[in-house]
């Protein structure tokens, strides 16, 4: 007979770590069917809003800004901004000062494609989140809380 296996937690419900999985997977599924008419992944629109995010404040976007806006990856950045140029929604360009770093632009057509982008995720987020009612706000603290402690880790 195999040994049975110990678990910290009673139930999946009282682990947070299989709730957010959960949850971040129905949340994902909802992303993906507002973002596939617009040929976008949930993960190019991160990286998308963070360049379009980041050039309302400076003209000399990098991808190592880009990475530190989204908590991503720099090597993942790089091959998502790769495909993001071949779709032609940025211009990746030689910097003036560094010559390791590229400045980052959204094309006229990354504009229009994140600008309609921006109001599908948002309206899809806020059906997704509308059964936390008076509480959205409280989660979101509780959220950049966890954010903040764990992001250096």
């Amino acid at each position: 007979m195999p040994k049975e296996i110990d678990f910290h937690f009673k139930s999946p419900n009282d682990s947070p770590g299989y709730l957010l999985g959960q949850l971040t997977m129905l949340w994902q599924r909802k992303q993906k069917k507002v973002l596939d008419p617009l040929d976008l992944t949930q993960t190019q629109f991160v990286l998308l809003a963070a360049v379009g995010w980041l050039s309302k404040k400076s003209n000399a976007v990098t991808q190592v800004d880009i990475a530190k806006q989204s908590n991503a990856d720099t090597m993942m950045v790089s091959k998502v901004l790769r495909t993001l140029e071949d779709k032609g929604f940025i211009t990746r360009k030689e910097h003036e000062t560094d010559t390791r770093a590229k400045i980052i632009r959204l094309t006229a057509s990354g504009e229009v494609v994140l600008q309609k982008a921006i109001i599908e995720v948002e309206n899809a987020d806020l059906e997704f989140f509308a059964a936390l009612g008076a509480k959205l706000s409280s989660f979101n603290k509780d959220m950049v809380q966890l954010i903040d402690k764990n992001k250096n880790e």
